[in-house]
């Protein structure tokens, strides 16, 4: 999920960044029990999460209400997922209202190149919001959108549509699956990974994928969770 150097050690058994990949797409397609299994792991977990979470939920809700009383709890943005569908993603609410129609003055103060927004100290971020983003707490409605079928606990994070507007082709094959609630990038150093190297990452993933790497970026996510690293 929204995650001490580049921590690739612990991965490479299968983390090698690869320079000028091209994803096959009947490679992908084969990979029938995988697919259905990670579906149903997604779905059950998510479940079982969301009934566990169900009080920090609460928590959360109110402490963003009592930051912002006249703004909502949940945040919602029109992200890019499998093969350029658009969908509604889903967070807590960690900046100001108006955050979206504030961006465009901000852009130039961009921290990561390429195709992507960072800003270490966003002035859009608001004092609760400084805390679940630092935790990852924000990101945890998208279990909802898991069990929608929109997201994935696992993959490539969904861009904007304005981020996709810059891809080149080589960068678009981050689409060719569902997009993931956390990732390679999210158990790295994240905020110091640049965009490119963040597309080889997910690239690399896709390559590799089984159910095996996938609860190892699980567990590496909730240790993050406990112990966050750069995340902002």
């Amino acid at each position: 999920m929204q995650t001490e150097g580049h921590d690739g050690e612990n991965f490479q058994h299968y983390h090698s960044l690869t320079n000028n990949s091209v994803i096959s797409k009947d490679q992908i397609k084969k990979r029938i029990f995988y697919h259905f299994f990670k579906k149903l792991f997604d779905e059950l977990l998510s479940i079982i999460a969301i009934i566990l979470l169900f009080p920090l939920f609460i928590i959360i809700a109110i402490l963003i209400k009592i930051d912002d009383p006249k703004g909502p709890v949940f945040y919602s943005q029109i992200r890019i997922g499998k093969n350029g569908r658009l969908f509604k993603m889903y967070k807590f609410r960690s900046m100001v209202v108006n955050a979206d129609r504030k961006l465009k003055k901000l852009l130039k103060y961009n921290e990561i190149d390429g195709a992507m927004f960072k800003m270490k100290y966003d002035p859009r971020v608001t004092k609760i919001g400084r805390i679940i983003r630092k935790y990852s707490i924000d990101e945890l409605p998208q279990l909802l959108n898991v069990i929608k079928g929109d997201m994935s606990l696992v993959g490539p994070r969904p861009p904007l549509e304005r981020e996709v507007e810059n891809y080149t082709e080589y960068d678009k094959q981050r689409l060719l699956v569902i997009p993931g609630c956390t990732g390679l990038w999210q158990v790295s150093e994240r905020n110091n990974v640049g965009f490119h190297e963040m597309v080889e990452l997910d690239i690399e993933y896709i390559d590799n994928a089984n159910m095996w790497i996938d609860i190892q970026i699980l567990l590496k996510t909730i240790w993050i969770m406990i112990v966050p690293n750069s995340a902002y």
